[in-house]
């Protein structure tokens, strides 16, 4: 992998055919078609790669030796804009042969399109609106303090909850979006620690899914890789399981 002052590519991302291929369900879901105005991408022999400039993070889909080379790439074009990267398993390593690569994390991207199984307990799931914001935050502080996005987020919209006998949240969720795609993205899902194995988490997943399918017709979410307990519920519900993915951080220009 060598380093390269050509200007970065703008051919189509699609014209590999890769979003066709198993390990690629991130670029066929998660890149928008067509090439958004202005986006900047790579291609080369068997990946693309794409930067989402507002979160200085490049995407890269494909052969792994060649997904790090296009981030490579991009670091070396945009040393001021790469700071964070996903791509296939094994990315991390080669690139961190080349650049220093900080905290790992091993994620799967999962979609489905049908609806699951309908949940005993979805009839309790409600909508909630601005006026729950507050609440919302509250709630995500205490019993998912990493949570992905939080109420207000612009690329949110849906949040909804359940509730236990004295009113209170005992669990929630939203619907957020991919950036370029503007596809559906199940997101901070959480549970009342003092609640957890009642199922109220699968029923809110599965209100989730059937919401996002009967409106969109998929959807999507990111799983960590050692969570055992999300990937034998997403693997209940229909979730594919097919895109182990690898993101960091790139420090140290």
């Amino acid at each position: 992998m060598q380093a390269t002052t050509l200007l970065p590519r703008t051919a189509d991302l699609f014209t590999q055919g890769l979003e066709q291929q198993a390990g690629s369900a991130l670029l066929r879901f998660g890149a928008a078609r067509p090439r958004p105005d202005g986006r900047i991408s790579w291609s080369g022999d068997g990946a693309v790669a794409w930067l989402d400039e507002p979160r200085g993070h490049v995407w890269s889909v494909g052969e792994p030796t060649a997904a790090a080379g296009l981030v490579l790439r991009a670091s070396h074009q945009l040393p001021e804009k790469v700071r964070e990267f996903t791509g296939p398993r094994g990315t991390e390593a080669l690139l961190a042969r080349h650049l220093p690569v900080a905290e790992p994390i091993t994620w799967v991207f999962r979609w489905t399109l049908a609806e699951p199984p309908v949940h005993p307990a979805e009839e309790r799931v409600v909508e909630l609106d601005a006026t729950h914001h507050e609440e919302l935050l509250t709630f995500l502080n205490a019993h998912s303090p990493a949570h992905s996005t939080g109420p207000g987020s612009a690329d949110v919209s849906l949040w909804a909850g359940i509730r236990g006998a004295d009113g209170q949240l005992v669990a929630c969720g939203a619907l957020s979006t991919l950036r370029d795609s503007g596809a559906p993205l199940m997101a901070s899902v959480a549970t009342d620690a003092a609640q957890r194995g009642q199922g109220l988490g699968a029923a809110l997943t599965s209100w989730l899914t059937r919401y996002a399918v009967r409106r969109y017709g998929f959807c999507t979410l990111w799983q960590l890789a050692d969570n055992a307990p999300a990937d034998r519920l997403y693997t209940r519900l229909g979730y594919r399981n097919e895109d182990p993915c690898v993101a960091g951080r790139i420090t140290g220009h």
